[in-house]
């Protein structure tokens, strides 16, 4: 399965998932959801994250592993704690007309009142 795409290939916008599937059942749930911090990181970041639990934190085991030097390997870990403390990209705020519909399907508004305030927009 591929990895989840971050940001739009047209323009470099970042991209919010919105619907996720359950293939045993067909269930859709439809929203707007956030990627994890770790989405961000390049396949290969990942391998090496992976292997440095794997490894339970020892650079001296990923240097050899890796056949890479140990400060290359302090490079490697270091460029991933930076990525990972930038903050997340923030979802837009939705719409006024986004949230009336999310608020009668949690059922806190009526479909009649969600209806006077669609009319009011």
């Amino acid at each position: 399965m591929r990895k989840i795409l971050e940001e739009c290939p047209s323009c470099g916008g970042a991209l919010i998932v919105s619907e996720l599937r359950c293939p045993a059942c067909n269930v859709g749930v439809s929203g707007r959801f956030r990627p994890c911090d770790f989405c961000r990181l390049t396949e290969e970041q990942s391998t090496f994250l992976r292997l440095f639990v794997q490894r339970r934190g020892k650079l001296s085991e990923m240097e050899k592993a890796l056949g890479i030097s140990y400060p290359t390997v302090s490079n490697k870990l270091e460029e991933i704690i930076r990525l990972l403390e930038q903050p997340s990209p923030s979802l837009p705020a939705p719409s006024p007309r986004d949230e009336i519909l999310r608020q009668v399907a949690a059922g806190t508004v009526s479909a009649d009142e969600a209806l006077t305030r669609l009319k009011e927009l």
